[in-house]
């Protein structure tokens, strides 16, 4: 669900949001729509005192609630008590609040609002610029990851024309290219920015990103001059169209006399917008022992 996560504002407050698209249905962080409804200081403990206080909402708790992975405000990734809408519908219920009516009509809004989208894609394009602006990336960043997300998506078409369907093997296959251009995995380059359960991309500098897409582009083209059947032969493409971004790199990184893999990730360089200005990622790796 990593791809599908969001952080959608009501009055100024975050509420992290997962769309499964195995279920065709959102999950909201619990805490987060608890903070919106009450204001308190500790929604965690509102939380033990209204299961208290409710002794059916308690009692069906283990059926409302499943842990989701979202991602923290410090932008780590952990599991999290989350409800999808009728999950949290019933949770509004049983929590006294003038603000019960208007979040309702908000859920329903963003129920709506997804439904749109799968009649509109572009309208799933217009949120997630809305969404990385308010984590505070730049446009330029914004913009390039916007292409890269669409060339990605070529890429896996591709991938399952030539008859890829299992999610492990397109992992291989991004590995393979990966690899091939910045010389690491995407595991090795996760570890290398520092990284755990974070998006690679989200994290990865202009430069990066689009030695990253060319990789990507220049595999589609190949496989679709090659028509490679299954695995191996997609292997083959994969590595061709990683080198051919490797040999951009190499080229880009003589006349800069450095690296262009940086060590460091989005939060060394952004800010929550409501805190600061969006600042662009750098692309030089200020890394001293690399």
């Amino acid at each position: 669900m990593e791809d599908n996560f969001a952080i959608q504002l009501f009055e100024g407050k975050k509420v992290r949001i997962v769309w499964d698209e195995t279920q065709e249905k959102y999950y909201f962080s619990i805490v987060d729509i608890v903070q919106v409804l009450t204001d308190s200081v500790d929604a965690k403990q509102y939380i033990k005192r209204l299961r208290t206080r409710d002794p059916e909402l308690h009692l069906k708790w283990g059926t409302i609630c499943t842990p989701v992975e979202m991602k923290a405000f410090d932008g780590k990734q952990r599991k999290v008590q989350a409800a999808d809408l009728q999950g949290i519908f019933r949770i509004i219920q049983s929590i006294p609040s003038k603000k019960a009516e208007p979040v309702k009509q908000w859920l329903a809004q963003l129920g709506e609002q997804r439904i749109d989208q799968m009649i509109d894609p572009e309208l799933t394009f217009q949120m997630a610029v809305e969404d990385y602006r308010r984590q505070g990336y730049s446009d330029k960043w914004i913009n390039e990851r916007m292409r890269s997300i669409e060339m990605r998506k070529e890429l896996t078409d591709e991938w399952q024309r030539a008859g890829i369907t299992e999610h492990k093997d397109f992992a291989i296959l991004t590995n393979v290219l990966t690899k091939a251009w910045s010389g690491m995995t995407t595991g090795e380059y996760k570890k290398h920015k520092g990284l755990t359960k974070e998006n690679l991309r989200d994290n990865m500098t202009n430069v990066e990103l689009a030695l990253n897409t060319l990789a990507e582009v220049a595999t589609t083209e190949l496989s679709r001059q090659r028509n490679p059947k299954g695995m191996n032969a997609s292997k083959e493409a994969a590595k061709a169209g990683g080198q051919i971004a490797k040999n951009t790199r190499d080229d880009l990184e003589r006349q800069l006399g450095r690296s262009v893999i940086s060590s460091e990730k989005a939060s060394d360089y952004i800010r929550p917008i409501e805190e600061g200005d969006a600042q662009e990622l750098p692309s030089k790796d200020t890394d001293k022992d690399e």
